[in-house]
């Protein structure tokens, strides 16, 4: 099966991937002082102005000033004067975060969901971190950028990007970069034809042609034209609205939940993590090429509603015996899944840009050779 596969990324300082930077952070901030916070944030962020709602119910909250700390996570993206499209010093900012429901907080505290819901997991061996191919391309470009601008190396980049690769594939695997979309905020003064060509030599083919040698993609470098005004004065950011970025690049079914903002109790996030840890297991595992997993849960109840694996054709395994070995191998009820990743620490800031999936140093990304051992079992 011959076909192209295109998805996207976008940069730290897209609006968007702002908000879920402070949401994030804030949450880290009260995990520290509390594992047990309940918290669940949510920003918008707009020219000149940063609105902070949502819950949060954790011992020693005091200590924490969300205000602050979006100050920071704003600063060190880069949002640091009118120009660039926000200023941390000059902007407004309302604080609206109050305690989290009494019912929620009933249902989760004796191991129930928060919530009903559906969540994804997917793997698969395109690449060394088990993730599609387009997506981690997608995501190294904007990491290069980034790169690129912070450490001075091109002057004129500014913070708010977006990237997107189309992938060909022949016979259902990768054979080479067929197309490259960058589009890129830069300061006044600098014309496209310099941006393009330095951006094709220092950034666009040195990525591709780490996976393709002699890749040589077709590229459109800020296609619509100058890009000056960037930004949250040129596009509200909110959290939560880059729901595929964060996860799979479209390689896979997505439930609907973002993660950003929330804390592990909420299996929105907490349990696409498992599903992913999962997923990785089976694929790591030599069980299948590709692995999408599914589970859903009802609110308040602990067992998931369902389970649904798919091995897309490539599984060594029958389904059904593997059901029954993730089963016993992984605990999938909420508090189990805390207790298996290690969930209620403050990690949460590094996912909230460039993808909460295939970074080495996440606890659902880091193998446990005994369940690779016992699934390796079932061959």
């Amino acid at each position: 099966m011959n076909y192209l596969f295109t998805s996207e990324s976008v940069s730290e300082g897209h609006p968007d991937k702002v908000a879920d930077q402070i949401s994030d952070a804030i949450l880290d901030a009260y995990l520290l002082h509390d594992p047990d916070a309940k918290v669940a944030c949510e920003c918008l962020i707009t020219t000149n102005h940063l609105v902070i709602a949502g819950e949060a119910k954790a011992n020693h909250a005091e200590q924490v000033n969300p205000v602050e700390i979006a100050k920071k996570v704003i600063r060190d993206i880069g949002y640091d004067s009118i120009q660039t499209g926000f200023d941390y010093k000059l902007a407004d900012y309302t604080l609206l975060l109050h305690e989290q429901s009494p019912e929620i907080n009933e249902s989760v505290s004796t191991g129930g969901a928060g919530d009903q819901g559906l969540m994804f997991g997917y793997a698969c061996n395109e690449t060394p971190e088990l993730m599609p191919m387009p997506l981690m391309l997608a995501h190294k470009l904007m990491r290069g950028l980034a790169d690129l601008r912070k450490s001075g190396k091109i002057s004129w980049l500014l913070p708010d990007a977006k990237s997107q690769v189309s992938v060909r594939y022949e016979n259902g695997r990768p054979v080479g970069v067929e197309k490259v979309v960058i589009s890129t905020q830069h300061r006044e003064g600098i014309g496209q034809k310099q941006i393009a060509e330095t951006l094709m030599e220092a950034l666009i083919l040195p990525v591709t042609r780490a996976y393709f040698p002699g890749a040589h993609p077709e590229c459109f470098v800020n296609p619509s034209g100058s890009f000056t005004i960037g930004g949250p004065h040129g596009d509200t950011g909110l959290t939560g609205r880059k729901i595929i970025v964060d996860t799979y690049g479209g390689s896979c079914p997505h439930g609907g939940g973002a993660f950003s903002g929330k804390d592990p109790s909420k299996v929105d996030r907490s349990a696409a993590y498992a599903a992913r840890y999962v997923a990785r297991h089976i694929v790591a595992a030599g069980i299948a090429d590709r692995c999408t997993l599914q589970v859903s849960y009802a609110i308040g109840k602990e067992d998931p509603t369902s389970l649904y694996v798919d091995l897309h054709d490539t599984g060594k395994v029958d389904e059904a015996k593997l059901l029954a070995a993730i089963r016993e191998l992984f605990d999938l009820r909420p508090n189990g899944i805390i207790r298996m990743l290690d969930l209620k620490r403050p990690i949460y800031l590094p996912t909230a840009a460039y993808g909460h999936f295939g970074k080495t140093n996440l606890p659902w990304e880091i193998n446990d050779p005994r369940i690779i051992q016992q699934l390796r079992s079932l061959l």
